[in-house]
């Protein structure tokens, strides 16, 4: 069941192909299926027609409540990104180098994925309600399938030590203490703030933005923060380049 490493070199890819999807939607026009308003007002208006709050709440709510989702999924990126590097997060490939069990892979073993999703989650708020059904079932299976192969790889370069890790450390729920020490690793926080701007740039969107109920404007936030990323991945990426003539 785990992705194919195709899959893998492609992950960036088709996951911008679920969202785009998810925003489309187009089965809403050829069958008539759903609603082309946002989730977030969606389910403010779903919450007001129970008759246990009103709309002025329930909307309010709902931005509270996708402002956490999105801090957090933003929290994990970078921390997780911090930890692993630039290198390893954004490689083409499957990296097998040395065991990382610091930050916060001390208390999930996945929170790069973990924080995506998350992150899935936010930007689905701005999405028709099929849409966002469609984009967050989609991107965790998808994500699920790059976990199963990832560990499978990563048991077959590291062995014994890797083994013990998986069963010291929860896959996706994270502990909220952990008995494995810290392994003194140095993060690379400013690198990981410049790379991780998407998730970042989702959680203000979200947090700020959505105050003036203008889903559109919203959506231009996360465009804008989606194109920085890739700018600032693409420095980041020169700049691993030139590094090894430097020294």
């Amino acid at each position: 069941m785990w992705a194919s490493r195709i899959e893998f070199r492609l992950r960036m890819l088709i996951q911008v192909v679920i969202v785009v999807l998810g925003f489309w939607a187009p089965w809403i026009e050829f069958a008539h299926f759903g609603k082309r308003v946002s989730l977030l007002e969606w389910l403010a208006l779903e919450a007001s027609r129970t008759g246990l709050v009103r709309f002025t709440i329930a909307a309010p709510g709902v931005i509270v409540l996708g402002s956490l989702i999105a801090a957090l999924g933003a929290v994990l990126r970078v921390w997780g990104a911090a930890y692993l590097g630039y290198g390893v997060v954004h490689h083409g490939q499957m990296q097998s180098g040395a065991l990382m069990a610091d930050g916060p892979y001390r208390y999930v073993r996945n929170p790069l994925y973990l924080g995506g999703w998350c992150m899935m989650i936010a930007v689905s708020l701005t999405m028709p309600p099929s849409g966002a059904l469609f984009t967050i079932v989609l991107t965790g299976l998808f994500y699920y399938r790059l976990i199963l192969g990832e560990e499978a790889f990563l048991s077959g370069q590291l062995g014994e030590p890797y083994q013990r890790y998986l069963q010291a450390v929860p896959r996706l729920a994270p502990r909220l203490r952990t008995a494995l020490p810290s392994a003194g690793s140095n993060p690379q926080w400013l690198t990981s703030l410049l790379t991780e701007i998407m998730p970042i740039g989702i959680f203000v969107s979200i947090a700020f933005l959505s105050w003036r109920y203008d889903n559109l404007l919203m959506i231009k936030g996360i465009l804008v923060s989606f194109g920085l990323s890739l700018i600032a991945r693409g420095i980041a990426m020169q700049n691993m380049k030139k590094a090894p003539q430097t020294q």
